[in-house]
């Protein structure tokens, strides 16, 4: 119930928004945003939610970032950067790249520092350069946060441009909010520490405890070696090179699905034998190395046959998403990310996609650690108007792990005959196709109350204070921030104080020396 009214409480500040913003911002300045960008405040929930997040859901303070917002976006033709619009140097040298992620599955925002170098005459380009990245990313994963690694290796004071790094800072700041997952300063030189305490005070609090100094042994506690470079202390044998631009999708290869197998058949006695038989199958088609090729028809049919009977008892004891990416074709809820645990009643997360055409919607669902996950049905269609329970499990005694991405791939069929399925989807152009990735949360396991009875008030006031929802973090992070700003200023006033003490000792024994040494006879 309380989570249900604190998603009634988001519809109604996001709705707020919208009006107001359409009131106090649209009234006299049609040309003063990009229409693209107005008609996706006014559709894409998850936009709007972004900006809400990041001012703790301050209203006021959130239609400011839109507004300083769309107006960069416009400024710098943001949505219509293309590879033909950067100059091409730009990309030869590789200063800005995706590549990799770190330890809780954020991908790597990556800056070689040494490779940059002040230009007034450049400094446009470079920035509208980093737009397209941003804006690369936040197409094809969007609502996803990154990680920004600057590299220092091998640099120093030339490289160092405070209105680039500035820049940066506010297109996680303001022009993309909720982007940030961590910024991460690599080994850098202790000269430039002055430098880094000024770039330190233009965070704010939303962003300041997101960043993180760390020395090449050190960067290993926020990123595994197999994406580190060697000069890190990593494995990655990655090297930049252009064209074309590096594959900053999914770098871990997706598989799809092989046949599903069903847990009430594994465990029923009667069905043994069937369900020995498709286990084997699923074993052969899992352990190729080779990208295999799978029967779609089978899939469906399969998934149509069992589904007919056994819908409520599939999706029974999967967890129910909250929120909902409204998509071309299909609404796919949840928005983000399918959460998982360790516990028997935290092993199943359920995909609802809503068709919202006019056409029947073929749809697959693939994952980059198809050995961990059973999904059912993993491909098959939706008519119109209709909404299709996808039930994603994990298999066996497999953990979930953050790194792990699954992909919702969709294409309007036109009128294409179920059974025509498989061959569609080798027909289907590439631009016809809306993909939508979401990611895996890991649950924090919580320990069990020693008390053997079961639904007690002291069980239940003990789980609702443990099940904190993000809003609340947030203000205790935000807060955490400012108070550490505070106490660092206290103690900056504290190390000038005791130095003037310092200087006025010295001063006093001067005198005194001075004195003494007036006052002795000659």
């Amino acid at each position: 119930m309380a989570e249900l009214e604190g998603e009634q409480d988001l519809q109604k500040k996001i709705e707020e928004t919208r009006q107001r913003f359409q009131n106090e911002f649209l009234q006299d300045s049609t040309d003063k945003y990009d229409s693209r960008d107005v008609e996706r405040l006014q559709k894409d929930d998850a936009l709007v939610e972004g900006y809400l997040t990041w001012r703790l859901y301050a209203v006021d303070d959130a239609l400011k970032m839109i507004d300083e917002s769309f107006q960069w976006r416009k400024e710098f033709g943001v949505n219509d950067l293309t590879e033909s619009t950067i100059p091409k140097w730009m990309f030869e040298t590789g200063a800005v790249y995706l590549h990799g992620y770190d330890k809780e599955g954020n991908k790597l925002f990556w800056f070689k520092v040494k490779l940059h170098v002040k230009d007034a005459k450049t400094i446009m380009d470079k920035k509208k350069y980093v737009a397209f990245w941003l804006e690369r990313y936040a197409k094809k994963e969007p609502g996803m946060p990154l990680t920004v690694v600057f590299d220092m290796a091998e640099s120093g004071l030339s490289n160092i441009d405070m209105d680039f790094v500035k820049y940066v800072i506010n297109c996680f700041k303001v022009y993309y909010p909720k982007f940030l997952s961590k910024m991460i300063i690599v080994d850098m030189p202790w000269i430039m520490n002055a430098a880094w305490k000024i770039v330190k005070s233009w965070l704010g609090p939303e962003a300041i405890s997101k960043l993180k100094f760390a020395s090449r042994s050190e960067v290993q506690t926020f990123i595994g070696p197999e994406y580190l470079p060697p000069h890190m202390g990593g494995t990655d044998p990655f090297k930049y090179s252009y064209p074309p631009l590096p594959d900053d999708d999914f770098q871990t290869p997706i598989c799809d699905n092989g046949p599903i197998v069903s847990e009430d058949e594994m465990e029923s006695k009667e069905g043994e034998m069937e369900g020995k038989d498709a286990l084997e199958n699923s074993f052969n088609s899992e352990v190729v190395a080779k990208p295999k090729k799978v029967n779609f028809l089978d899939d469906s049919l399969r998934s149509e046959d069992s589904d007919k009977g056994d819908t409520s008892a599939r999706i029974k004891g999967a967890r129910k998403p909250l929120t909902t990416f409204k998509g071309l074709l299909l609404d796919v809820s949840p928005a983000e990310e399918l959460s998982f645990g360790s516990g028997e009643t935290e092993k199943k997360s359920l995909i609802i996609l809503s068709n919202v055409t006019k056409n029947q919607v073929a749809f697959k669902v693939r994952t980059t650690a198809p050995e961990k996950y059973r999904v059912k049905p993993s491909s098959s269609c939706c008519e119109p108007g209709v909404s299709v329970d996808i039930v994603v499990s994990l298999h066996g005694g497999s953990q979930a792990s953050p790194q792990d991405r699954f992909l919702v791939m969709a294409a309007e069929m036109d009128n294409t005959a179920s059974q025509e399925l498989a061959q569609f989807w080798k027909e289907v152009p590439k631009t016809k196709i809306m993909e939508h990735r979401l990611r895996c949360h890991v649950l924090e396991s919580i320990k069990p109350a020693l008390s053997p009875l079961r639904d007690s008030p002291m069980d239940t006031a003990t789980s609702g204070q443990q099940e904190l929802n993000t809003a609340q973090l947030m203000r205790v992070m935000a807060c955490n921030s400012r108070l550490e700003q505070k106490l660092n200023t206290c103690l900056w006033v504290q190390k000038v104080l005791m130095g003037l003490v310092l200087v006025l000792m010295v001063l006093n024994l001067s005198c005194l020396y001075l004195l003494g040494t007036a006052q002795r006879p000659s």
